[in-house]
């Protein structure tokens, strides 16, 4: 089961962010311990669900809060009948506060603690409460060696707050990290459950606010928001006179030697997002096979630039990228899509031609780049992108004035004053060739519709995953074009276009 469910909470926080939320509750008067418990009695709550007949749990403890909340699990099984062992990884010697009281009710409760070592027997279900969110950086020995074995004992595992190794603010694998069946968070959610690597390593994702007091909560910042259908904006309803006119032109301008598809693939979105008016300006080559595609669109043969600045001036939002290729041809086009005037997505060799410095961003734009192109667009390593993605598509907002979609598990839909989104669906068999263009084209329909950039990017991107996820669940073998009824109906659903 995916980490995401829209009854979950919206904001989404650093591990930082966390921390002062629960030092605001103990300072509101919630004793610390108190919290300790109700984490406890919330994941012991979750187990049970999960693996009611388990009868078994090994608790593996680190030396801090979080090795305290598995004491608490580990005597709440002890109490419930169950066969329970804590293998302590870090020395309980070293627990102070409420984690060395929470160690001591264990041992009141009967609980075995002795400790872990590679030889340990590891029965039942595998409690993670080793390293919590406050890890920095690389996971050392001896807790990287017992990580590694709690992944490869095939064991159920529940962790703790975030699987241990996991950075809580990035969604990094901090070397390694606890692959578990099932998290079980607190107080506020943490950006890294949903980025990076992290729906990965999280498995089903429960949460439990601790009975935390909302106006607290609420005073705190988040670092970003979850995308649901619940707060996505919505597309006016359209009136019974409504013509083709009121719906915006979109022109899409890709589509070199070998990539007729790409660009197609965009204006057949765009066409079936509801765009009054959807253009093609691409290569000779493929005016035939799109005409016979789609002859709704209206398909122009460019060979120079000078065929194109007519075209872009009747249109109102410009959809450049998608098979545009990097050769003379496709710089040309875009050095006139560059000056035009009009709202823009740039996707795939536009990309790579802006990063390469052959073009400046027009105004009014949305970039939406994989993380290759990112890597590119920022001058830095795929892997840098990767390893924080939220910091990465605000950068990319910041340095070209621009809405960025940061493609990925976890897309994350940024703008220039700093609000920033993620969307936790979507589905690994969206894996593939040409995913892209459909949402270019998807996202650059609703501008023509008259949503403002941010919000469009918003709705394409929750669409479109919506889409992938729903297609998914049929198996390997999605091909983009599948998507684009499956949008079409989700967009109705959405956004109605009657009243």
């Amino acid at each position: 089961m995916p980490p995401s469910a829209d009854d979950l909470p919206l904001p989404l926080y650093t591990a930082a962010q966390v921390r002062d939320l629960d030092a605001r509750l103990i300072a509101a008067g919630t004793p610390g311990f108190e919290l300790m418990q109700r984490a406890a009695h919330a994941a012991w709550r979750a187990l049970r669900q999960r693996w009611p007949d388990a009868g078994a749990l090994s608790v593996l403890a680190g030396h801090g809060n979080n090795a305290g909340d598995g004491y608490l699990v580990a005597a709440l099984a002890q109490r419930a009948g169950w066969q329970v062992e804590v293998l302590a990884v870090g020395d309980p010697a070293k627990l102070a506060g409420d984690a060395a009281q929470a160690h001591a009710e264990a041992l009141r409760a009967g609980v075995p603690v002795r400790a872990w070592s590679e030889c340990a027997a590891l029965d039942g279900v595998l409690v993670d409460a080793l390293l919590g969110t406050g890890l920095g950086g690389a996971v050392r020995e001896p807790f990287a060696q017992a990580i590694r074995l709690m992944n490869a004992s095939g064991r159920p595992i529940l962790a703790i707050d975030i699987p241990s190794g996991l950075c809580a603010d990035t969604g990094r694998e901090l070397g390694v990290a606890v692959r578990a069946d099932l998290t079980v968070t607190f107080i506020g959610l943490k950006l890294g459950l949903f980025s990076g690597v992290g729906p990965d390593r999280v498995g089903e994702l429960r949460f439990d606010d601790l009975q935390a007091d909302p106006g607290i909560v609420s005073g705190q910042p988040a670092r970003a928001q979850r995308l649901t259908g619940a707060v996505l904006p919505h597309l006016a309803a359209r009136p019974r006179c409504a013509h083709k006119g009121q719906f915006g032109h979109l022109l899409v301008i890709g589509g070199d030697r070998g990539f007729g598809g790409a660009a197609l693939l965009s204006a057949q979105s765009a066409l079936r997002a509801g765009a009054g008016l959807v253009s093609l300006a691409t290569r000779e080559e493929h005016v035939a096979a799109s005409l016979a595609r789609l002859p709704e669109v209206m398909v122009q043969a460019v060979a120079s630039t000078y065929q194109l600045p007519d075209l872009a001036a009747r249109a109102d939002v410009l959809v450049v990228g998608p098979g545009l290729g990097q050769a003379a041809w496709g710089r040309s086009l875009l050095s006139v899509a560059a000056a035009s005037a009009g709202a823009q997505v740039w996707d795939a060799d536009a990309l790579n031609l802006l990063a390469a410095g052959e073009v400046a961003a027009p105004d009014d734009l949305i970039l939406t780049p994989h993380p290759g192109e990112a890597a590119r667009l920022l001058g830095c390593s795929t892997a840098e992108v990767q390893a924080d993605r939220a910091a990465a598509a605000q950068a990319l907002a910041q340095k070209y004035a621009a809405v960025a979609v940061l493609k990925g598990a976890g897309t994350l839909v940024a703008a220039p004053d700093g609000r920033l989104v993620l969307c936790d669906r979507g589905h690994p068999a969206m894996a593939g060739a040409g995913l892209g263009d459909v949402l270019a084209g998807l996202v650059g329909a609703l501008r023509a519709q008259g949503m403002v950039a941010f919000e469009a990017a918003c709705l394409g991107v929750w669409l479109h995953a919506r889409a992938g996820e729903a297609l998914g669940a049929q198996g390997r073998g999605l091909a983009a074009s599948d998507l684009i009824p499956r949008i079409r109906e989700l967009l109705e659903a959405h956004s109605p276009c009657l009243a």
